[in-house]
């Protein structure tokens, strides 16, 4: 079982990846949240994997919203690790992930790892060049190939490179605070309403007034679906993003 979110395809990509490797089935966390699967039963020797991306150097407040409220349960022993998306470096992402894990079922992850993907946090980072985009979704690919092979072995160990101390999680966490506030996201003329955003939300923050997205919480996940996934590229945070560029992840 192979349990992912993702906004932009990265951890989906290399989530089905594993799956159809490790012979898994994968879940989506947002779908869990939204209809209420939260209980699940984890067979003996099975493989079960968490594949998130790393916002402001940690969880997404999704994940962090599954990993306190799922119920694992399992007659055996179990293979657990850990798999974070990033695009400069997984900073506190995987004690985090340990520490939630640990809360809810008592143990920590056989393994953490990382795979190094373009970063789609655009309101800092450029993602208009194609062919460099490109570039890192290739590299990308023996990374995701190593983690197979030691999943397939139960190989234990934390594999997360170019971590930073943990006691910089209190900076990190205020930061994200401020990344998720909703105000800062504009919508221009060119939108047409065609109700994208409000659907793949996972934080259930949009709807539709008059035809025009409107956010209805003062914070979200801040995954940036809605501004990535706009056909007409019509919504904006700050100043940057529309030179930056849209991304999805070509493979899914």
């Amino acid at each position: 079982m192979i349990f992912y979110f993702s906004a932009t395809g990265n951890s989906k990509y290399v989530a089905n990846r594993l799956a159809r490797a490790l012979d898994s089935e994968i879940v989506s966390i947002v779908d869990c949240l939204k209809n209420g699967r939260l209980s699940f039963e984890i067979q003996t020797d099975e493989r079960v994997g968490f594949v998130f991306p790393t916002y402001a150097w940690g969880l997404p407040s999704v994940a962090q919203e599954f990993m306190q409220r799922m119920e694992l349960h399992t007659n055996g022993s179990a293979y657990f690790y850990f798999v974070a998306t990033f695009g400069t470096t997984p900073g506190t992402i995987g004690y985090t992930a340990n520490q939630q894990l640990y809360a809810r079922t008592g143990r920590k992850f056989d393994a953490r790892f990382g795979v190094k993907m373009p970063d789609t946090w655009t309101p800092m980072f450029d993602l208009s060049d194609k062919e460099k985009v490109q570039q890192i979704n290739d590299r990308a690919e023996p990374q995701i190939d190593r983690i197979i092979q030691r999943a397939r072995h139960y190989t234990g160990g934390n594999y997360l490179k170019s971590r930073v101390p943990r006691f910089l999680i209190p900076i990190f966490e205020k930061y994200y605070d401020y990344m998720r506030k909703t105000s800062h996201f504009t919508v221009e003329s060119s939108c047409i309403g065609c109700g994208l955003c409000e659907q793949n939300c996972p934080a259930d923050a949009i709807r539709l007034e008059n035809g025009t997205p409107v956010w209805t919480t003062d914070r979200c996940a801040m995954c940036l679906g809605c501004l990535h996934r706009c056909p007409h590229f019509a919504i904006q945070y700050g100043k940057n993003t529309q030179k930056h560029g849209q991304y999805l992840n070509p493979h899914t």
